[in-house]
């Protein structure tokens, strides 16, 4: 069997965010990492915003926990009073060693599965999480990449034979994942356009902050044109040094 992935799960937990539908089922075989957080004003130490908040916000992460479980995840949580969410995505990401995190739109139950390949950088991490999520289901996965224009068919069979063959050392039966190709067309309009086929998309990082793809581009404008959950896969962490 396959690890489990660990998927970061970031709510506002004080602002009417809640888990969507289909997200506890499509997170089934995760290590979800729930991270509940409120972010404060400047001038609010959040040692007052936990005192003030603590027990509702606590409440509501008992409920979602109980969610994710009931479907089949493992789940570790943190609450977080902030005066900078993204930057709290971002060190919970690293501390956790969560290999993606979900924008999480709503789903119905999960069939079909896009998954944006954009480069080679992430590969490894990006089959871990697709295999670990997908790889004991009955999900059709489709990789897909749109090629740049200096990038030659020899290159793009390399990149996607390169994914297949990570995919299956990771235990999936590479005979039924399709390969799709475009060139000549503006990668993130692309990728919206074709996710309108599918239930869910996962795509790698193109950023090196995970914080600023998840709230801002180009994560946060496919969620915005697509109604299903976005899986976004985090690059590695650099390594750290003594000096």
């Amino acid at each position: 069997m396959t690890d489990r992935p660990s998927i970061l799960v970031p709510i506002r937990v004080l602002e009417g965010e809640s888990v969507p539908e289909g997200v506890p089922g499509l997170l089934a075989n995760a290590h979800v990492v729930l991270l509940g957080y409120h972010v404060i004003p400047e001038q609010t130490a959040p040692g007052q915003a936990r005192m003030q908040f603590e027990d509702r916000a606590i409440e509501r992460l008992d409920e979602y926990e109980t969610i994710f479980e009931e479907a089949g995840a493992t789940v570790e949580r943190r609450l977080v009073f902030t005066h900078n969410g993204q930057k709290t995505i971002d060190r919970m990401t690293t501390e956790h060693d969560c290999l993606a995190a979900l924008v999480p739109n709503a789903t119905g139950p999960v069939e079909d599965v896009l998954v944006a390949v954009r480069g080679a950088v992430g590969i490894d991490r990006l089959a871990r999480v697709v295999a670990g999520l997908f790889g004991e289901t009955d999900v059709s996965v489709t990789l897909y990449h749109v090629a740049a224009d200096n990038e030659t068919d020899e290159d793009v069979g390399t990149l996607l034979d390169g994914l297949l063959d990570r995919l299956g050392n990771l235990g999936m039966d590479t005979s039924t994942i399709e390969t799709r190709v475009d060139r000549d067309r503006e990668a993130l309009g692309a990728i919206v356009e074709a996710a309108e086929e599918f239930d869910t998309v996962v795509m790698g990082e193109s950023d090196p902050s995970l914080a600023t793809f998840v709230f801002g581009l180009p994560a946060d404008q496919v969620a915005d044109r697509f109604l299903g959950p976005v899986l976004v896969v985090q690059r590695e962490p650099p390594q750290q040094t003594d000096e």
